[in-house]
């Protein structure tokens, strides 16, 4: 992979930090290396999806996953009594395509919930802002942007995401057998290494709590504390609906199993996983599994209920179950018929993804 005046520039920052600061933390080497509005690999606007890029996401395979999801969302107002005005909001929303597939969904399928519709891009790039506008310049009318979960309005709809806790900076730490450390990231000559060091949030020492002792030595974890700060904010700007994240990980026991001695950190470009994550620093992704339990916990802890847990294949199943889904189905061409086998089959996506729903202030139906 050939170093590009970004990656120097990156690695100069990162380098005169550490020279400045000392070791910092694997958190926020991640955060520069992924979201430095400059250089970071999504920052810069080069993260790339789909099978000529770097991942594959269930977007990846067309305008079908957005079809199902607009049938899905459109049974959300139902049930909150058909408002006037429903809010979809997406959060990580690359290039536009999902929100685009979604409204367009919604405006053939389902005419007069398209009619209720405000969709709200959360997206802290202006190099992405613009993408998306252009992407969805057929449907300006419906779309508007926020660069923060702070910035948005309390609302009532849904909130909805697609693999993007796994990308949010997270902290490593590693049991010596009597303690934790948390793994920092310093120099050695020309590249990074890291480097075990005292915890370096109190936050941290509490989240490890709930981790068992009894792990190996030398055991590798993550904790994603943006997740659950997100989580947070997002829970004090939903009045009624759901907050419904798509994504991979674990239930807790799963997650710190005595066997996932060395995490779920990865790195991969070009759909290849990478030996390092402090190599090719701006030109990789990097994530980790999420903790389900954990993020549950927070939203529960802020007044939302937990309404629904499921993998990919048994969420879309329902959702073929919907008028829509059976319409869909019974009319599938051969085209079609591939994407819902790559969405669905345990092999493909089926199994590789969850999706929570969390909510307030819904029906129990």
């Amino acid at each position: 992979m050939t170093m590009g005046l970004g990656e120097q520039a990156l690695i100069g920052h990162l380098r005169e930090t550490i020279r400045r600061r000392g070791p910092v933390t694997f958190a926020w080497f991640m955060e520069q290396t992924l979201y430095h509005p400059e250089h970071g690999y999504y920052g810069s606007g080069r993260a790339a999806i789909g099978r000529g890029g770097d991942y594959f996401t269930s977007v990846s395979v067309g305008p079908l996953f957005g079809r199902l999801l607009a049938a899905q969302f459109a049974e959300m107002w139902v049930l909150l009594g058909r408002p006037h005005d429903f809010a979809i909001i997406e959060q990580g929303a690359h290039s536009g395509e999902l929100a685009r597939d979604v409204l367009l969904a919604a405006q053939s399928d389902h005419p007069e919930f398209f009619g209720a519709i405000s969709y709200v891009i959360v997206e802290p790039f202006a190099l992405w802002q613009a993408r998306q506008r252009s992407v969805l310049a057929e449907l300006a009318l419906k779309a508007d942007w926020r660069n923060t979960v702070a910035e948005l309005a309390p609302f009532r709809g849904v909130h909805f995401s697609n693999e993007l806790i796994d990308a949010m900076p997270f902290h490593l730490v590693t049991w010596t057998g009597a303690e934790w450390l948390e793994r920092h990231v310093t120099t050695n000559g020309d590249s990074f290494t890291f480097i075990d060091r005292p915890l370096s949030d109190g936050t941290l020492e509490e989240r490890l709590e709930q981790v068992p002792r009894s792990l190996p030595s030398g055991y590798v974890t993550e904790l994603n504390l943006a997740a659950l700060q997100w989580i947070e904010a997002l829970a004090e700007k939903l009045t009624a609906g759901w907050i419904l994240t798509a994504d991979y990980g674990y239930k807790r026991e799963e997650f710190y199993a005595p066997h996932r001695s060395a995490g779920t950190l990865r790195a991969c470009a070009n759909h290849q996983g990478l030996p390092s994550p402090l190599a090719h620093v701006g030109q990789a992704d990097i994530t980790a599994h999420v903790d389900w339990t954990s993020l549950a916990e927070q939203a529960v802890a802020r007044g939302l209920t937990a309404r629904g847990f499921a993998d990919q294949h048994h969420f879309l199943t329902g959702l073929l179950a919907t008028k829509t889904g059976q319409e869909l189905a019974s009319s599938a061409d051969a085209k079609t018929t591939r994407g819902l086998h790559t969405l669905m089959h345990p092999g493909f996506l089926g199994m590789k993804f969850q999706f929570l729903a969390l909510a307030r202030n819904v029906p129990d139906e």
